[in-house]
């Protein structure tokens, strides 16, 4: 038994006719395109309908995967009422996926999601099947905050799930592209928009899974995406296997991009094992890095590694750049891991008694002590990417048009709240963009007056 087809389909409540009054006929391609979506499925009578939703309780670092025996739902909150969904679930296969999650120690289960009502983005697909197809319990999974490379790796456990539970299935990935594709649409324009629909849609129609793993988060974000890692998901399911793909429609007519294509099984294929790819390629990368990284680097990474190691903090090595050991500034070490941050700690002024101390503690405090994160464990020393920035002195500024996000950091004070944010960092535009996080970080209101220093650094890899 096995995943016998895939699909990606967006999920705009507009193209039930029930709520689109009309609006519908904006979209008819994609209408036809779903259409053909429900025909196949008709055809290959699946035992299991997997849909993965990114309406589907979500969670920054947990999978969820809906629980019980059946679900309800309908579009009331779109004023249609009365069309309404009854769904039973696949307990066996859901039990089966999350007794693999728990031997293996994924992050996914059935915890949370105490409302237990179907969502749109899993309704508007069961909309077209359920005219051909009445068959086939369903799953649904929801997705997380977590790297790109974990949604693909749930993706292959639900596909030995599949197998383990001897069930025919199919996965319908539901998500819509790029909001922001038109000035008219309901999120605006941005470049970013446009550019990830064609690339997407590229890569969906060639089934060359392996580079939905190298989009960039920050361009996700600024693409203001909504299915990429429901898509990802899918392709890991379909992880070492030869794969027809369809292209069976795309539009931008509403302002928010719509993307339908087919995903037909073809046998075993090793050279498609995307993630393993991947991950050889981005470890191979780091090495080189680290083995091209300077002292200040290297310090942190040592100073780090020994304490989650050991407990223990190291000493001044020797042999480190006299103005490592003789200048004082402040420092921060930032923390990444697969390109997301992991940690990040500094200190505005010099607290110890040279850069080397400071680098020192600092690394153990980014490692550990990052409200926003766990502290970093053993298992994921060698996926760490570290720099660090080395502060000059601030200098008090009257307006924002002495800053720079490419070249200064900047500090906001308001009495005893005081917030700072280093230069030139992904997602941040503007110096508006700068301030406002800067103000957030230090609890400070918007509306607040504040006063601004800019500051310079040395960016260490």
């Amino acid at each position: 038994m096995s995943i016998r087809a895939a699909f990606t389909v967006p999920h705009p409540p507009l193209i039930v006719p029930e709520v689109g009054r009309g609006g519908e006929k904006q979209i008819e391609a994609t209408t036809r395109a779903y259409e053909a979506v429900a025909d196949r499925i008709a055809e290959l009578k699946p035992d299991t309908i997997i849909i993965s939703s990114p309406h589907a309780p979500m969670y920054t670092d947990y999978f969820h995967i809906s629980p019980g025996t059946r679900a309800e739902g309908s579009f009331a909150e779109f004023r249609a009422p009365e069309v309404r969904f009854s769904e039973k679930y696949d307990e066996i296969m859901t039990q089966t996926a999350v007794r693999l999650a728990e031997d293996r120690g994924f992050p996914a289960g059935t915890f949370g999601g105490k409302d237990g009502r179907l969502d749109h983005g899993t309704m508007v697909p069961l909309y077209f099947i359920r005219q051909k197809y009445e068959g086939g319990r369903i799953v649904r999974i929801g997705l997380s905050g977590l790297p790109l490379t974990e949604h693909y790796r749930l993706g292959q456990l639900i596909s030995e799930a599949v197998r383990a539970a001897g069930t025919d299935a199919v996965w319908v990935a539901s998500g819509d592209l790029s909001h922001k594709l038109q000035e008219y649409g309901p999120y605006g324009f941005a470049p970013e928009g446009p550019q990830y629909d064609e690339r997407v849609m590229n890569v969906l129609s060639r089934a060359a899974f392996g580079e939905l793993l190298e989009f960039d988060e920050t361009f996700l974000d600024k693409a203001a995406e909504c299915g990429h890692r429901s898509f990802v998901m899918m392709a890991g399911a379909l992880d070492g296997i030869a794969v027809r793909a369809e292209k069976l429609c795309h539009e931008d007519i509403t302002g928010v991009g719509y993307g339908i294509c087919a995903f037909f099984p073809n046998g075993a294929d090793e050279s498609r094992r995307f993630l393993d790819a991947y991950t050889a390629k981005r470890d191979s990368i780091l090495a080189d890095k680290r083995a091209r990284s300077d002292p200040y680097v290297r310090l942190a990474v040592s100073s780090l590694e020994s304490y989650i190691l050991s407990g223990e903090k190291i000493p001044v090595p020797d042999g480190l750049p006299d103005e490592m050991l003789y200048r004082r500034a402040g420092a921060f070490v930032s923390i990444h891991k697969q390109g997301e941050l992991r940690g990040c700690i500094g200190t505005i002024a010099p607290t110890t008694g040279s850069i080397a101390e400071e680098i020192i503690q600092n690394a153990i405090s980014a490692s550990t002590q990052d409200p926003r994160f766990d502290p970093i464990t053993a298992d994921e020393l060698p996926l760490l990417e570290v720099n660090v920035d080395v502060l000059g002195e601030p200098e008090t500024i009257s307006s924002h048009d002495m800053l720079d996000v490419k070249r200064y950091g900047v500090i906001v004070t308001s009495g005893f709240k005081r917030g700072l944010l280093l230069p030139d960092l992904d997602g941040v535009d503007t110096v508006e963009d700068q301030i406002n996080i800067a103000k957030r970080k230090a609890g400070i209101r918007p509306d607040e007056e504040v006063k601004l220093q800019r500051f310079e650094v040395v960016r260490h890899y």
